[in-house]
């Protein structure tokens, strides 16, 4: 799975940690230990030891801030495929959008709210008990760490919580959630450059502040930023078409009165386009389907006296309204797994076939 290792479930949620990981996991523990040794009463690799805690207890911090998103997620309806920990810290992965900009607020401010208060309680802890001075010092490591990861995610601009609370905004401004997901973008991509600059500046000495981490966390804000606003103005476009609209030109369709021999004659011999017909009646309202293989279940000799209708079978492949947004057209073929619908009116007339292949088509022809 994309060099993640599942390592369990999380109130049902699928967890996984990525194997860049176990490269900031080390890194970490080598860095938080280094600190501790200025204690005279940590010998031997006990500063270590307590730079892995303290870095395993980080992570376990950006865990729960990805449970916080989760948890409303699900009380939402919304499933969570998963949680994966990474380099840059954590990623929930919804199911689905939520129905309301409310909604959509609701699950991006949990995360931040859930370092915030991790924020305080490690803050708490550490003032008001008596713990020796590395165990203290831990404890304000944690506490400055979530204070700094509940404000960075507020940063306004995608794939940051806060770029989805200002999407959450434009959305409920506008009414329209692709509208709210390109504005914020744009604001992702601003702050990625602004890091990219300032890390690039600041690892050559140029600027006082940015380092090489820097221009990383700047090249992935840009990057899923990019990626965002491609999908906005995607899903922008097939909110603007039709399911008619992607239906196959000169697409398999056949009338119910035909006889085998005419249906043959004229659509199966010499041509292997189509090996499955949709079939209508008289009126063009859909009867079922016929497959060329099932010209194989009659003798030919009674071709021409059995019609096309008396083999037909129920579409199987499901059928959708012609005026459904073609965005919930290829949603429901990713979620039912399936390759064509079936595209009708919704008086029952038959449109015709819609296929992925001419989704994709259409949407390079609406590119150029």
């Amino acid at each position: 799975m994309n060099g993640n290792i599942r390592v369990g479930n999380l109130f049902g949620i699928p967890f996984y940690v990525n194997l860049s990981w176990f490269l900031v996991l080390g890194l970490m523990t080598l860095t938080y230990g280094g600190q501790l040794t200025i204690f005279p009463e940590l010998v031997g690799i006990t500063p270590w030891l307590l730079g892995l805690i303290a870095a395993l207890l980080l992570f376990a911090s950006v865990l729960a801030h990805e449970l916080g998103h989760s948890l409303v997620a699900i009380a939402q309806g919304i499933e969570v495929k998963s949680i994966t920990l990474f380099i840059f810290g954590g990623l929930a992965n919804l199911e689905k959008e939520s129905d309301t900009p409310l909604q959509s607020f609701l699950i991006a401010i949990a995360g931040p709210i859930v370092s915030l208060l991790l924020f305080a309680l490690f803050t708490l802890f550490g003032l008001y008990t008596s713990l020796p001075a590395p165990l203290a010092a831990i404890l304000s490591l944690l506490g400055a760490i979530n204070l700094m990861l509940g404000l960075f995610n507020l940063i306004p601009g995608l794939p940051l919580d806060g770029g989805n609370i200002l999407k959450a905004a434009v959305w409920q401004f506008t009414g329209n959630p692709h509208q709210g997901v390109l504005f914020a973008s744009r604001f992702g991509q601003f702050f990625g450059w602004l890091a990219v600059i300032a890390g690039g500046l600041g690892t050559l000495g140029i600027l006082p502040v940015g380092n090489f981490w820097t221009l990383l966390i700047g090249w992935f804000l840009l990057q899923n930023a990019r990626n965002y606003a491609q999908y906005a103005k995607l899903n922008k476009t097939l909110s603007g078409l039709t399911a008619a609209d992607a239906v196959i030109p000169d697409g398999p369709i056949v009338t119910g009165d035909l006889n085998l021999r005419e249906f043959a004659n004229e659509y199966v011999i010499g041509q292997n386009k189509w090996s499955k017909f949709l079939v209508t009646d008289e009126e063009g309202k859909l009867l079922g389907a016929i497959t060329v293989n099932d010209l194989k279940t009659i003798p030919t000799s009674q071709w021409t006296h059995t019609i096309i209708k008396e083999l037909v079978t129920p579409v199987t492949t499901g059928t959708i309204q012609s005026d459904r947004s073609l965005l919930e057209v290829v949603k429901l073929l990713e979620q039912q797994n399936i390759k064509e619908l079936t595209v009708v009116r919704e008086n029952g007339i038959l449109v015709g076939m819609l296929e992925k292949a001419n989704i994709v088509g259409l949407l390079q022809k609406k590119a150029r």
